[in-house]
């Protein structure tokens, strides 16, 4: 079989990621780029004598060198090793979206556009003559539906033609009679050297006038350089003269020219554009006054639809668990082995695995709200808080709103703001967002004492996060960090009916890490946890003559004046730190699972707690220092320890104080 290595290209939330996934179903894997921090989705499939490896590139508007993402994008499509680049386009949003085609074109880059969101655009009366657009860009253009696949044995088939006669696709652009000039005088000192020759002699011309730091340092080393670079100066000058712009302006201005004449000629528009269904509905969801109340309600909907469901599967889990650990134990005549596998490895992994079914909810339900466009209406909502209360524009909400899902790849995220400063500040805000990991934590205290409330009680917790959050980034942004933020512009996606394939493989990705976890991590852990329990040996199991409670009793008078001064609950947030399931685990462990549930963790945690003294330890879960992974993740993208240990002193001391505020004023209004 012939081996075809493809690149899917296009701007953020036009379905590229369900293209990607339609293309590959399961058959895909998550790493890093080599030597960068950015992800990487790569999937493989067949189709027909060909076995194809897609590469899902980063969400980009340009191909500058802006940011990470950028720069991987350009990489790859100047790649000798790629193929072919499928730049999948929202036909809805042609103007825009092929902004960063015509980047592409500038590289000569192997393109086959697929023309998505074909029914959108048909409900804006936009029709596109697809075959004359073709001829006028140069290459091939093919309508699909990444939803049902139609169009997808047309896209393939175009790609292998494509693959077996590569186009250079700058060939039919045209910037003008002044720009292109210069260009060319440029062109012609650039190709005198044929090591800048690996990519388009065009397109290094137009980096070096939008003075591309990376192009210009490769040029540097070129035999040519004083020559090439003493012209980039005369005609910047030139152009500045003519036009009255920078380079950089007029090369935009140029490229909107060419994508201006290739709309008019190929699209034909209403002179009047109807609104929309997506823009009836944002005059309600987006509305000032009613956007914080309707994310409330949305967040306490998910939380409610989530526990409903998920409490009898929960529930049928636990039962499951202990008539594991009864049998087992039935079976193993040693009383320290039978403790080792029932108490240590079932209860604490088992007391982790019982709350499968809610973390698999949550994160279908996010994965939903993500795909039909809602998320980005959330971070546009806080946005205006954000920006005149905090000083910090809603950008830095998109990494706090993934934090919700897992704090690793919040912290990621924040690679996409520009200012160095806001990002840093972004990475000390994730770590307050509610986690799935801390969704068990609040299952089990609900369980015991807020069964009635718990759909309310999960929600005020998401609502403390993002409080404490903006209260700790108003602080930090006045001392830390000074300086005000720029204003920036936010793209709402146009609503969608998610794809069923791509929410359940978004959902499996994020639920397979929460299992390779509890199979490595938490099993860790828990094993620890029976032997500091267990030792010395001849203690009762789980005592506080153990060694686990010895631990616990130097460290519990910390806690009294939070409420949960007990060495079992201070010997929990100190495994909490491997990672927050830890916490659930540590009850289990100290437990076990001999006994069901009502008389196991549930029975234990109202022998520790009261109702409020186990809210001021669920507030205090949520906002101290995140797991080692998320200390980790930001130790990588800051290169070094400063930040990481700054972010723990923060968390912890506000963990402290919020839920001393917790305990202290709610035993004063009489909930003690």
């Amino acid at each position: 079989m012939k081996e075809l290595i493809v690149g899917l290209a296009g701007n953020p939330n036009v379905g590229k990621t369900t293209v990607f996934n339609q293309l590959t179903g399961m058959r895909q894997h998550v790493g890093n780029w080599p030597g960068k921090t950015v992800e990487r989705a790569e999937g493989s499939f067949k189709h027909g004598d060909y076995e194809y490896d897609v590469v899902d590139l980063p969400g980009n508007y340009a191909l500058s060198a802006h940011s990470m993402e950028e720069i991987v994008s350009r990489d790859f499509i100047v790649d000798d090793d790629s193929d072919v680049i499928i730049n999948v386009v929202d036909a809805a949003n042609l103007e825009r979206n092929l902004y960063l085609t015509v980047q592409m074109m500038e590289l000569g880059a192997n393109i086959v556009l697929a023309l998505n969101m074909n029914d959108f655009a048909k409900k804006k009366d936009h029709i596109i003559n697809i075959k004359l657009m073709s001829e006028l860009l140069g290459f091939p253009v093919v309508e699909v539906n990444a939803k049902t696949k139609d169009g997808f044995e047309e896209l393939l088939t175009t790609v292998e033609k494509a693959s077996a006669n590569p186009i250079d696709s700058s060939a039919k652009l045209s910037y003008g009679d002044e720009l292109r000039e210069h260009l060319s005088d440029l062109q012609n000192l650039i190709e005198q050297d044929k090591s800048l020759l690996d990519v388009p002699s065009i397109w290094t011309a137009i980096k070096l006038l939008e003075k591309d730091s990376i192009v210009i340092q490769k040029v540097q080393q070129s035999s040519m350089s004083s020559k090439i670079m003493m012209e980039v100066d005369k005609v910047s000058k030139h152009l500045i003269d003519i036009y009255d712009e920078g380079a950089e302006e007029v090369i935009a201005n140029a490229r909107y020219a060419f994508i201006s004449g290739l709309m008019k000629e190929a699209v034909q528009r209403p002179a009047v554009e109807k609104e929309t269904t997506t823009d009836r509905i944002d005059k309600i969801v987006t509305n000032r006054l009613l956007a914080p109340f309707i994310f409330l309600g949305v967040i306490f909907l998910m939380f409610h639809l989530t526990y409903t469901i998920g409490a009898p599967f929960q529930d049928m889990i636990d039962e499951g668990f202990g008539m594991l650990a009864e049998s087992v134990a039935g079976f193993i005549s040693n009383e320290y082995l039978a403790s080792f596998i029932c108490d240590g490895i079932i209860g604490g992994v088992g007391g982790v695995l019982t709350f499968l079914p809610i973390i698999i909810l949550m994160f279908l339900f996010l994965s939903i709200l993500e795909d039909c466009g809602y998320l980005a209406r959330a971070a546009f909502t806080l946005d205006i808080v954000m920006h005149k209360l905090v000083g910090l524009h809603g950008k830095a909400f998109i990494p706090m709103i993934l934090g919700f899902g897992c704090g690793v790849p919040a912290i990621m995220a924040t690679r996409t703001m520009e200012n160095e400063s806001d990002r840093l500040l972004a990475m000390m805000l994730v770590p307050f967002m509610s986690c799935t990991a801390r969704a068990p934590i609040y299952a089990i205290f609900v369980a015991a004492f807020f069964t009635q409330y718990q759909s309310l009680i999960v929600t005020l917790m998401y609502v403390i996060g993002i409080v404490v959050a903006l209260i700790v980034a108003a602080i930090l942004k006045r001392t830390l960090f000074k300086g005000m933020s720029a204003p920036f512009v936010m793209e709402l996606p146009t609503y969608k009916v998610p794809s069923v394939k791509g929410v359940l493989l978004h959902t499996w990705e994020k639920v397979k890490g929460f299992l390779r976890k509890a199979g490595t991590i938490i099993l860790a852990c828990s094993i620890v946890l029976w032997i500091l329990s267990t030792f010395p040996l001849g203690v009762e199991y789980g005592s506080q003559e153990s060694v686990l409670g010895m631990i616990g009793g130097v460290i519990a008078p910390i806690f009294a004046p939070l409420g949960f001064g007990t060495w079992q609950a201070a010997v929990a947030i100190m495994a909490g730190l491997a990672a927050k399931e830890v916490v659930v685990a540590t009850f289990g462990t100290l437990a076990g699972m001999e006994e069901d549930d009502e008389e196991g963790i549930t029975n234990l945690i109202h022998d520790t707690f009261t109702p409020l003294s186990s809210f001021s330890f669920m507030v205090f879960t949520l906002l101290y220092i995140p797991c080692f992974a998320a200390i980790g993740a930001i130790k990588q993208e800051t290169n070094g320890f400063k930040w990481p240990l700054i972010m723990c002193g923060i968390t912890l001391v506000t963990a402290y104080i919020v839920s001393l505020l917790v305990f202290q004023v709610g035993g004063l209004m009489g909930y003690g």
